[in-house]
């Protein structure tokens, strides 16, 4: 294109721009408050448009995802195979373990399952907090995955597929029902522990318009950077600063069509409510002491994952639809037992308090809570024939193991005090009723009341979504 052919627009007093863009202004407020209702596409959504209301009737309004980085050790923690002490030291069963693939000898745990609730389902003696809620969870003991890599099963796990760049699990969540808050975005993201491997990514928007991505609020002292205002700057000169910064953004959009610029107007604003509505979150000094005692957040080691589950209750409160912790890391390939008992201490009582405080003040019965890692771990200790990682006689760990691994889920319309699916004897295989992660988002959509064959985006000449082309709802864990 000719340079000189293409003239900047001429200066444009606000009135003039005002009379000029009403159509253009006028569709994006009443997008962004039909949005509000669920009567309107997204305004970002491109070609693809946000469904007009959940395809069925919801169980759950929210979910709270806690997702465990690194991968804990079922057999130590959810899924008990007493059978394995007489193995152990010795090598695996013949056929058990593929040949090409170097096994150590069999590790049983030593860790202590006991039957806890009405319902005697069975749990370590590292989770006696979230032993004593049996009733209320549903553990699925047959979930497997593709990958026994970090990054790929993270995303996996997290995005539906082992590719960068995808929509994670509370974008598709975000884009499909929206915030139940003007105020707050409709998925936070809050972190603890060591870093993710797979990081941002698995919090992203991938092809999605960007006002889907997580926002994520940090564990320092500024959760939210920038959220005051720089000295001089009052609230009146801020809002006069978006409308200009909202005017000219409007005028590209306008101009180019591009469906991004309508997002960052849309992140701007929620920023600006933000600023009134973030502080009276994060202050947590209104919190009885009897609740603070609950979460341990006045104390080591709980403080960090306490505070983040504490805040995730909060943001549920406020219209927060989709809240994800993540903390990393159980990647135990040595130390099992020590570094197992330390993460157990940091996230046992917390995950247990969210659960106890939503059902006291009546959310829990709406708020789905998932619990999870991105795989398992070996029957086999992990030991001297790794020479990556040489590890001394009483300090082995486990390796990643994607076969068969235990998670659970409670509250929003899953069944409590039920175990779904069996390993074998090792916890090596899945022998029944096995749950692939694709299953396990397309039962959570459901609970959501959303249908993951049908919450689709179009994008590179086709129709994307959460579960790919695969996926089934798991009956066997619905209330």
């Amino acid at each position: 294109m000719d340079p000189r052919q293409h003239r900047p627009p001429a200066a444009l007093s606000r009135r003039s721009f005002l009379a000029r863009q009403a159509g253009g202004i006028g569709a994006v407020a009443l997008a962004q408050l039909l949005g509000r209702e669920g009567l309107a596409g997204d305004l970002a959504a491109g070609a693809s448009a946000r469904p007009l209301r959940p395809h069925l009737a919801p169980r759950a309004k929210n979910v709270i995802f806690l997702f465990m980085a690194g991968g804990p050790s079922h057999l130590d923690l959810l899924d008990p195979k007493p059978q394995m002490k007489r193995w152990d030291g010795t090598p695996p069963p013949e056929g058990m373990v593929d040949p090409s693939i170097m096994a150590g000898a069999v590790m049983a745990s030593p860790r202590v399952f006991t039957p806890r609730g009405r319902s005697g389902v069975e749990f370590s003696d590292f989770l006696p907090h979230t032993g004593a809620l049996a009733d209320e969870i549903c553990v699925v003991r047959s979930m497997h995955t593709d990958s026994g890599n970090h990054d790929p099963a993270q995303l996996l796990f997290n995005c539906g597929t082992q590719l960068f760049g995808r929509p994670g699990l509370g974008a598709w969540v975000d884009y499909g029902l929206g915030s139940l808050s003007d105020d707050m975005p409709g998925y936070v993201v809050l972190n603890s522990g060591n870093d993710v491997e797979a990081r941002a990514t698995l919090a992203g928007n991938g092809f999605l318009p960007s006002t889907h991505r997580g926002v994520t609020l940090r564990t320092a002292e500024d959760p939210i950077l920038f959220l005051e205002n720089p000295p001089g700057i009052d609230a009146a000169a801020q809002r006069a600063r978006l409308d200009t910064l909202g005017d000219l953004n409007r005028i590209r959009l306008e101009a180019t069509g591009d469906a991004e610029i309508a997002s960052r107007i849309a992140a701007y604003e929620m920023a600006f409510r933000m600023q009134s509505t973030a502080p009276e979150l994060l202050d947590l000094s209104g919190e009885s002491a009897a609740t603070r005692e609950l979460y341990g957040i006045d104390e080591e080691p709980t403080r960090a994952f306490g505070t983040n589950c504490l805040l995730a209750r909060r943001l549920v409160e406020r219209g927060v639809r989709c809240v994800q912790l993540f903390h990393a890391t159980w990647d135990d390939h040595k130390q099992l037992d020590k570094n197992l008992a330390e993460n157990c201490l940091k996230t046992d009582r917390p995950a247990a308090a969210l659960l106890t405080d939503l059902k006291r003040r009546g959310l829990l019965d709406e708020t789905l809570v998932v619990w999870a890692g991105e795989f398992g771990r070996t029957p086999m200790a992990e030991d001297h024939f790794d020479v990556g990682r040489p590890v001394k006689p009483g300090e082995e760990g486990r390796d990643h193991h994607p076969f068969a691994f235990s998670m659970w889920m409670a509250g929003g319309g899953v069944k409590g005090g039920h175990v779904h699916g069996r390993t074998d004897d090792f916890g090596y295989h899945v022998v029944e009723d096995p749950v692939h992660i694709h299953d396990l988002h397309a039962t959570i959509l459901h609970l959501l009341g959303l249908d993951h064959e049908r919450l689709t985006y179009r994008h590179a000449g086709r129709d994307f979504r959460l579960t790919d082309v695969h996926g089934k709802v798991v009956r066997g864990v619905l209330g």
